[in-house]
């Protein structure tokens, strides 16, 4: 069964600067959306993350609704794993496929196709799997001759589909989505997205980041309202809504 369960997690992390001046920190928190939880002449610690606890389940289509800097990247990164809570536990049960940062897994020096190989072992995938589906990952990148060559030699956009096509080639059972993810030219947008659908249709557990509505909506059946790194609201997406617009118009009025 997939599951994911977090225990007032919590996370924080230093920004190192030549000062921590009271001016610098209100800054930091501003466009961090962090609180700024304790500071030095060296460095200030940005609490990402205060006691956030939550369940997920099969069927569960989640959405993080905040601001930038609100938290809801960091939380992505600690149930797939790349972050580790300062206090509290994040349970994970089930094969996970992270839709961000394109380089993880990927070896500069190695070609497109020692690439699939190597990212696909590193999302958990076994060797046969990958080999497997390996003709339908380099047909989608419409990469071609350049599959043959390291991937230092590709501009961004060719690696970030690489990067895509390699991710929702997993069947995953617990999928996170950040918006930021991006997938190529706007040629391939359009493909990408269809591709997309179809991998957030077959993951049991489903987490998103965006702040399109429309696409939220359109996919999610719950929310998690985030500010400052605290979990504000957890319930119906219409609700989580209602909840973010009442928090927003507050912070803009005060």
């Amino acid at each position: 069964m997939s599951i994911v369960e977090a225990r007032d997690v919590s996370v924080s992390y230093p920004v190192f600067t030549s000062s921590a001046r009271s001016l610098k920190n209100k800054l930091l928190s501003r466009t961090t959306g962090g609180r700024v939880a304790g500071k030095s002449s060296r460095y200030a610690e940005i609490q990402a993350l205060e006691n956030v606890s939550f369940r997920f389940e099969p069927g569960d289509r989640v959405a993080l609704i905040g601001h930038n800097g609100s938290g809801k990247s960091t939380l992505l990164r600690v149930m797939a794993g790349i972050y580790h809570p300062a206090s509290g536990s994040m349970h994970v049960e089930g094969r996970v496929a992270a839709l961000f940062d394109t380089a993880f897994g990927m070896d500069q020096e190695s070609t497109g196709y020692e690439n699939i190989l190597l990212r696909g072992l590193y999302l958990g995938l076994t060797r046969a799997e990958i080999e497997s589906q390996a003709d339908d990952i380099a047909e989608f990148t419409e990469l071609g001759e350049f599959l043959d060559m390291p991937i230092r030699t590709y501009s961004a956009g060719m690696v970030a589909r690489l990067a895509f096509a390699i991710s929702t080639a997993v069947n995953a059972d617990v999928l996170l989505v950040d918006e930021g993810i991006g997938a190529g030219d706007a040629a391939f947008v359009a493909k990408a997205n269809k591709r997309l659908i179809g991998f957030i249709e077959r993951a049991p557990i489903v987490v998103l980041s965006s702040h399109d509505p429309s696409m939220i909506k359109k996919f999610c059946t719950r929310g998690l309202v985030l500010q400052r790194g605290k979990l504000l609201f957890d319930g119906p997406i219409e609700d989580a809504y209602e909840h973010y617009d009442e928090v927003v118009g507050a912070s803009i009025s005060s």
